[in-house]
């Protein structure tokens, strides 16, 4: 191979130096071109991110992320600001609650209530004021006939108080000797403390729960639980009352299929339900009973 000449290898040095020098010019003259246009294109985006909704000159227009503005279109209105609802506690009911109902009693056929004692009456007309305290008695409650009897008020109307000498004869009407009704023997026992109650009307089926359930009832009747008559009296007040001579007291203490148990003072006999019921119902099936409150 021929080698160059000197004079040629000269005049190749210069032309590799100019050619490496424009190069490098023409290299840095793009590169700070791109970083130019970099810089431009990138400033609005910066700017944009920068500015918060609060700074931007379209207020009351929604923006979107980056903090440009949303235009709406036909087809997708403005997002509007709505609140968010707040469930409202509501109240959870309560379970009605309902009364038990009172225990009711199984009415056997035969009651009768061993443990009341009677005593004879002390006056010849005192018989309420014995049943009264006997009555009581058998409830805890002692009581003396001739207090009891002291503490009734006087009246001439047997549903207000006591009418007459209750010494006096029997077998009268009002306004003579003749004795008490049920409310006031019923009001006094009240006093001692008793739930006594007086009732008019009262019915065999409710006689048979009383005694079932071990009360004694102190019932009006005749004399002997004879079948009587009742009469009307007028009081002093104008009031009609029905009375019936030979009214008396005793206390139911059992019953069966046929009739019932009575004590009356210290005597205890047995009638059968015609004749009590007949006897019983002169004064309108009058009675005292212990009513549980």
């Amino acid at each position: 191979m021929k080698k160059p000449s000197p004079a040629q290898t000269g005049s190749v040095i210069p032309f590799i130096l100019l050619s490496s020098g424009m190069m490098f010019v023409i290299a840095t003259y793009l590169a700070g071109g791109f970083e130019w246009v970099s810089s431009e294109t990138t400033q609005p985006l910066q700017r944009a991110i920068k500015t918060s909704p609060q700074q931007s000159s379209t207020a009351g227009i929604p923006l979107a992320f980056g903090g440009y503005p949303i235009t709406p279109t036909p087809f997708q209105p403005l997002p509007t600001q709505t609140s968010t609802s707040t469930s409202t506690p509501t109240s959870t009911p309560q379970p009605v609650v309902f009364p038990s109902p009172l225990p009711t009693i199984e009415i056997p056929p035969s009651a009768k209530i061993e443990t009341i004692r009677g005593y004879p009456q002390t006056l010849n007309l005192s018989c309420e004021s014995r049943s009264a305290v006997d009555w009581a008695g058998y409830f805890g409650v002692s009581i003396s006939e001739l207090d009891f009897l002291s503490q009734l008020p006087q009246s001439d109307d047997p549903n207000k108080g006591f009418v007459g000498n209750p010494n006096g004869p029997g077998g009268l009407v009002p306004p003579y000797p003749y004795g008490v009704h049920a409310a006031p023997v019923a009001a006094l026992l009240r006093a001692y403390g008793l739930p006594a109650e007086d009732v008019v009307g009262l019915s065999v089926e409710r006689i048979k729960k009383e005694i079932a359930a071990a009360r004694p009832v102190i019932v009006w009747i005749i004399f002997g639980t004879a079948p009587g008559y009742a009469l009307q009296y007028t009081t002093q007040a104008g009031e009609v009352v029905n009375v019936a001579p030979n009214e008396h007291t005793a206390i139911l203490i059992g019953y069966d299929p046929e009739g019932v148990t009575l004590l009356d003072g210290a005597a205890v006999y047995w009638r059968s339900w015609d004749v009590f019921l007949r006897s019983f119902q002169v004064l309108g099936n009058m009675a005292v009973i212990y009513q549980p409150r």
